[in-house]
């Protein structure tokens, strides 16, 4: 394989990723990467596609995700690299983490109609499609709503943490989601320290 760039965290349209897992490939071809993680939220369904172009383009795909995790006071992330991401039981465990993503769309939407924004639930998963949703779709809905003019305003204003419109979905722990990336054979990293403010979790 010869020297490139390498990406680490890249989302498709498996998750909140605004690309294609075929698109997310030749962009990355286009930008010298060589070695590129595909870490959707909670799902690998955008793994076969990119594993199948990639050799085209020289290029070798590190199959992994991201699990969103709860600690005290923040939601820090963990991605897991070279996932046994084929294994039934891992499988099992994404469908539940994405089953429960859906149901918290519902209940944001229920909150966002007692704020005098309603939405209905199949507008994000129509902009989701086959995606594991999350309050980047949700955004995306407010602004084509007109209820706010960015994704950012969003956030800022109704879906951060603490915010009017957010609502606590079931997660993990950062030791249960190292334990299932681990039980899958991968190697656990925690995501983007930077922006969590809790390195005392290192």
């Amino acid at each position: 394989m010869s020297r490139g760039a390498v990406d680490l965290h890249s989302h498709t349209t498996a998750s909140d990723g605004t690309l294609s897992p075929r698109e997310l490939v030749l962009a990355a071809a286009q930008h010298g990467v060589t070695v590129l993680a595909v870490t959707d939220h909670d799902s690998t369904d955008g793994l076969a596609a990119a594993m199948a172009l990639a050799p085209t383009h020289r290029m070798t795909i590190v199959p992994g995700l991201e699990i969103n995790c709860d600690v005290e006071g923040a939601e820090i992330h963990v991605l897991g690299y070279f996932v046994d991401h084929e294994a039934a039981w891992f499988q099992d465990f994404l469908r539940e983490q994405r089953a429960e993503r859906i149901a918290r769309v519902h209940r944001i939407a229920e909150r966002l109609t007692e704020l005098g924004m309603p939405i209905e639930p199949a507008e994000v998963f129509a902009v989701c499609k086959e995606g594991s949703p999350g309050r980047p779709h949700v955004a995306q809905v407010m602004v084509a709503r007109g209820y706010v003019k960015s994704v950012r305003e969003a956030f800022d204003k109704y879906l951060k943490q603490g915010g009017a419109a957010n609502v606590p979905r079931r997660r993990l722990s950062p030791v249960e989601a190292v334990q299932v990336i681990r039980k899958a054979h991968g190697v656990p990293v925690f995501a983007h320290p930077g922006l969590a403010d809790r390195d005392a979790i290192i």
